[in-house]
């Protein structure tokens, strides 16, 4: 079981002696020379436009960067500002985040425009309560709008952060062991350089992204390796399959997106279940009734999808929300 650490054990780790002092001054010295001379090029960094920065995080979401490359700067054409996104279908939303998964993020982003500009006239608050309270915005999403958008020295922590961290400061037995999250908050708050807060932050996620990876970290081409403390104790751990729900060994959120994919192609009309099961599953019958209404029903309470209330179930009409 891993052990909880106080937060007097947390700061004895980055300032606890001259040691630990020298040791954390090093580590971002050396880490924000190694990205500025190698830290990735991206249209959504160095940039204050809140709108934008906040497009890019919400489709970084569980979404693999290059994907997002490509969509980012389509999405922001069709939907060039807040207001323009809040006023759009939501129907259209869905349909131009077409092939980046996970179509509720889309939804939340509509819903999320439409308070700011109902609430907020127009604009991103700059306050982390009023943030959080925006649909679809947790800590991390909050604090990289304050730090990107409005210079605020406040920590981000991601998978790649808490990845890094944790093989830092710590001595991972294997490659899939990490520090509990709030630990981790904690000790990124302590880590900030004041003023350089948004480089530091960068240059985490890159090296997490890049070289500090989740399964195979490139331990000899890491700028920090001398100051790890995971470096030569850590090993690779075994690949375990994930209990996600499945049919015919394909995962339920890629029939979901399948679903959300033959209503995009037929836009304008509404299709009963049948038509649906039979575009999604190429052997669907009967038997897999139960199955798809689990589907519909998910993809309804995340509000993807309309279905009307009056006939049969396979007689009832079904569109994108």
């Amino acid at each position: 079981m891993q052990k909880r650490t106080s937060s007097s054990t947390l700061r004895s780790l980055v300032a606890g002696s001259d040691l630990q002092k020298r040791r954390r001054v090093l580590l971002i010295r050396t880490l924000l020379k190694w990205y500025y001379r190698q830290g990735r090029t991206l249209p959504w960094r160095n940039i204050t436009n809140p709108y934008r920065i906040l497009v890019s995080e919400i489709m970084l979401q569980q979404t693999q960067v290059s994907r997002v490359l490509q969509k980012f700067p389509e999405f922001l054409h069709r939907f060039p500002t807040i207001k323009s996104l809040a006023k759009a279908a939501q129907k259209d939303v869905v349909i131009e985040w077409r092939g980046m998964g996970y179509n509720n993020r889309a939804v939340r982003l509509h819903q999320l425009a439409r308070r700011v500009v109902e609430h907020h006239s127009g604009r991103l608050p700059r306050k982390y309560d009023e943030l959080v309270a925006l649909p679809g915005i947790g800590r991390y999403t909050a604090n990289a709008l304050l730090s990107s958008s409005f210079h605020a020295d406040v920590p981000i922590v991601d998978v790649n952060v808490r990845r890094v961290l944790s093989r830092v400061f710590w001595r991972m037995k294997t490659t899939v062991s990490v520090r509990r999250e709030k630990e981790i908050w904690t000790l990124a708050e302590m880590l900030l350089p004041k003023g350089k807060a948004y480089d530091w932050n960068q240059s985490l996620m890159d090296l997490g992204a890049t070289i500090c990876t989740a399964r195979t970290p490139q331990c000899p081409y890491c700028p920090v390796a001398k100051l790890c403390s995971s470096r030569n104790v850590m090993k690779k751990a075994a690949r375990t399959r994930g209990q996600e729900q499945s049919m015919d060994g394909i995962p339920n959120r890629l029939y979901r997106g399948r679903i959300i994919e033959t209503l995009r192609v037929h836009r304008r009309r509404q299709l009963n279940p049948g038509i649906i099961g039979k575009a999604i599953h190429p052997q669907y019958s009967t038997k897999h009734r139960q199955w798809l209404e689990l589907l519909l029903a998910g993809l309804e309470k995340d509000g993807l999808i309309s279905r009307t209330t009056k006939g049969t179930w396979g007689k009832r009409k079904i569109a994108l929300a």
